[in-house]
C-alpha cells in the first residue's frame, strides 16, 4: 500500500481541470474600506496585462504606414478599434470575476469534446501569429541595437524562456509591475519622438471623427486604400488571445464569492484598471500613427519594416523639422525606437505564455509547464522566420526586409479566423442570466454595442480575407492569382461561418442543459426534505 505522504509524482504534461491559472488564482489579497484610488491601486495590474496585447509589434507598421499614406484619416479607426476593446474587455474579466471560469474553460462546459479540440487548435494558431510577429520584432530590435546577425538573432529570442522562467518566481504582482515598466518605456519613447515633431493637434483631433472616406476603397497608396489600412489597424489592435487572458487573470484577486458586493465591487474596480490600461494603449496606437504623419515628411518611408523606420530616423532626409534633424543625427531617435520594439516584444513574452496555458487547460485540460509552453510555442514561430531568413538571404536587404514584414503581416491572417469563436461566446455567455445572474448580466446598452461589434468585427475581417490570402502570393500578384486567392478566401469565409453556426448551436443546448439542471434543483431539495 502506498504511503499517504510519498509525494505525488509530477509529469511534464498532466490532466488539469481546476482553476484558470491556479498558481495565480486568487492569489492577491484586496484590503477592504480603504479609499478609491488605494483600492484601484491594488486592482491594478490585469489591465495591464491584456493592454500588451493592443501595442504588441504587429501594430506599428500598419499604423505608421496609416499616417505616411493618408494622414490622419485613420485616427478615427484607432479610437474606434480602442472602445470595442474596452467593450470586450469588460465582458472577459466579468465573465472570469462572475463564473470563476476563463472563456476557454466556459466555453468547453458548454460545447462538446470535439468543438474544444477545433477551438483549441485554432486559438494556438492565432496565438502562433501573434508570436511570429513578436519573434521578429525581438530579433530585429537585438540587430538593430547589438548588430546581431538575424539568424542568430532568431535564435536568441528562444531563450526569453529562462526571463519566463524567472518571473515565474518573483509572483504575480511582481511580473504586473514589470509589464506596467516596460509599457512605459514604449510610451516615453513614442511621447518624445512625437512631441519633437510639433505635429497639427487640431488635425489629430479632427481625425477622431469617422467620415465617409475612411472605409473607402480609393485612393490607393502604396498599394494601401482607406479600407485596407483601416482593416489592417483592426486586425492588429483587436485580438482574440486577449480576452481569454483577461477572463483568467481577472481572477487573481482574492473574493469571497458568497458576497455579492464584494463580486460587484471587483467586476468594478478591474472595469477601471482595464480601461485605464487601454487607454494607454489608444495612446501608443495614436502616437504611432501621428509618427506616420508628423515625424516624417510626407511620402519619406519608402520601406515600412522595422528596418526601414530605424533608418528612417536615423536619415535627416526623411525627417520633418529642423529639431528631429539634429536629434536623429545623435542616432538617439533610432535606438530608442529599438528599445520600444524590443520593450514590445518582451511584454508578450509574457502574456502569450500565460494564454496559451489558459486555452490549453480550458480547452483540452492538459497542463504542462509554462517554460516547456513557452519553449514549444516559439520554437514553431521560429521556423517560419528562419525560413524566410535563408529564402532572401542572397537577396538585396530591403528585399529580405518586405519578406519579414510581409510575414509578419500575412501571419495575422489566422487572427481574422479565431477573434469570431472567441467575441460570439463572450457576448452570448455574458448577455445570459443562466451564465451571469440577474444583476452581473449584460444591460440592454452593453448588449446592443456588443452585437454591433461583434457583427462589424466579423464582417470586416472576413472582408478583408481575400486581401489578405492575395498578400501571400507576394507584391507582383497576377490576375490568376487573385481569382485562386478570392476562391481560397470564399471557401475559408464559409468555413468560418459553419463552424460559427456549430459553435452557436453547441452554446444554445449547452444553455438549455443548464437550465434543467437549474430547474431541477428545487425539485430535488423538497425531495430530500
Amino acid at each position: 500500500m502506498k504511503d499517504q505522504n510519498t509525494p505525488r509524482k509530477h509529469h511534464l504534461i498532466e490532466y488539469a481541470n481546476g482553476k484558470s491559472l491556479e498558481e495565480i488564482n486568487g492569489t492577491v489579497e484586496v484590503p477592504k474600506g480603504r479609499g478609491f484610488w488605494r483600492t484601484l491601486f491594488m486592482y491594478s495590474g490585469p489591465g495591464a496585462l491584456v493592454a500588451v496585447g493592443y501595442m504588441d509589434p504587429g501594430n506599428w507598421s500598419t499604423s505608421i504606414t496609416g499616417g505616411q499614406n493618408f494622414q490622419y484619416l485613420l485616427m478615427s479607426v484607432i479610437l474606434m478599434s480602442s472602445l470595442i476593446a474596452m467593450l470586450l474587455q469588460y465582458m472577459a474579466a466579468k465573465l472570469g470575476i462572475v463564473s470563476q471560469m476563463d472563456l476557454a474553460q466556459a466555453i468547453r462546459a458548454r460545447t462538446s469534446k470535439s468543438l474544444g479540440v477545433v477551438l483549441w487548435i485554432l486559438t494556438e494558431l492565432a496565438i502562433m501569429a501573434t508570436d511570429i510577429a513578436e519573434v521578429i520584432g525581438a530579433a530585429i530590435a537585438l540587430y538593430l541595437l547589438f548588430h546581431i546577425p538575424l539568424v542568430y538573432a532568431v535564435f536568441i529570442t528562444v531563450f526569453d524562456v529562462l526571463l519566463l522562467l524567472l518571473l515565474t518566481k518573483v509572483g504575480f504582482r511582481k511580473i504586473e509591475a514589470i509589464v506596467v515598466c516596460l509599457i512605459l518605456v514604449i510610451l516615453f519613447v513614442f511621447v518624445y519622438q512625437v512631441a519633437l515633431s510639433n505635429p497639427n493637434w487640431a488635425a489629430v483631433i479632427g481625425g477622431l471623427v469617422p467620415t465617409g472616406e475612411t472605409f473607402s476603397s480609393s485612393p490607393s497608396v502604396g498599394g494601401m486604400t482607406p479600407i485596407s489600412g483601416a482593416l489592417g489597424i483592426i486586425g492588429a489592435t483587436v485580438m482574440p488571445h486577449n480576452l481569454y487572458l483577461h477572463s483568467a487573470v481577472s481572477q487573481s484577486r482574492k473574493i469571497d464569492h458568497n458576497d455579492e458586493e464584494d463580486v460587484a465591487r471587483t467586476v468594478r474596480f478591474s472595469t477601471w484598471d482595464s480601461n485605464i490600461q487601454l487607454s494607454f494603449a489608444f495612446v501608443v496606437n495614436s502616437l504611432l500613427l501621428i509618427m506616420g504623419v508628423a515625424v516624417f515628411k510626407t511620402g519619406a518611408v519608402k520601406d515600412p519594416s522595422f528596418f526601414g523606420l530605424f533608418e528612417a530616423l536615423s536619415n535627416t532626409s526623411t525627417l520633418s523639422n529642423g529639431v528631429l534633424i539634429g536629434v536623429a543625427k545623435s542616432g538617439v531617435l533610432s535606438v530608442l525606437f529599438a528599445v520600444a520594439l524590443l520593450a514590445s516584444g518582451q511584454n508578450s513574452t509574457i502574456t502569450g505564455t500565460l494564454t496559451g496555458q489558459v486555452i490549453m487547460e480550458g480547452f483540452v485540460h492538459m497542463r504542462m509547464p509554462l517554460w516547456l509552453r513557452r519553449l514549444v510555442t516559439r520554437l514553431i514561430s521560429v521556423i517560419p522566420v528562419l525560413i524566410c531568413v535563408a529564402i532572401t538571404g542572397r537577396e538585396t536587404p530591403i528585399q529580405q526586409h518586405e519578406a519579414l514584414n510581409n510575414l509578419m503581416n500575412n501571419s495575422q491572417v489566422f487572427l481574422a479566423f479565431a477573434l469570431p469563436f472567441s467575441m460570439l461566446p463572450l457576448l452570448m455567455m455574458t448577455n445570459s442570466r443562466l451564465e451571469m445572474g440577474q444583476r452581473f448580466k449584460n444591460n440592454f446598452l452593453v448588449k446592443l454595442f456588443g452585437w454591433i461589434s461583434v457583427i462589424a468585427l466579423t464582417f470586416l475581417n472576413m472582408k478583408g480575407l481575400p486581401g489578405s490570402i492575395a498578400g501571400f502570393y507576394g507584391d507582383n500578384i497576377t490576375a490568376a492569382q487573385t481569382h485562386q486567392a478570392n476562391i481560397i478566401a470564399y471557401i475559408l469565409i464559409a468555413a468560418v461561418l459553419a463552424l460559427l453556426v456549430w459553435t452557436v448551436y453547441d452554446l444554445y443546448k449547452g444553455n438549455q442543459r443548464l437550465a434543467a439542471k437549474l430547474a431541477a434543483e428545487p425539485s430535488n431539495n423538497d425531495v430530500a426534505d
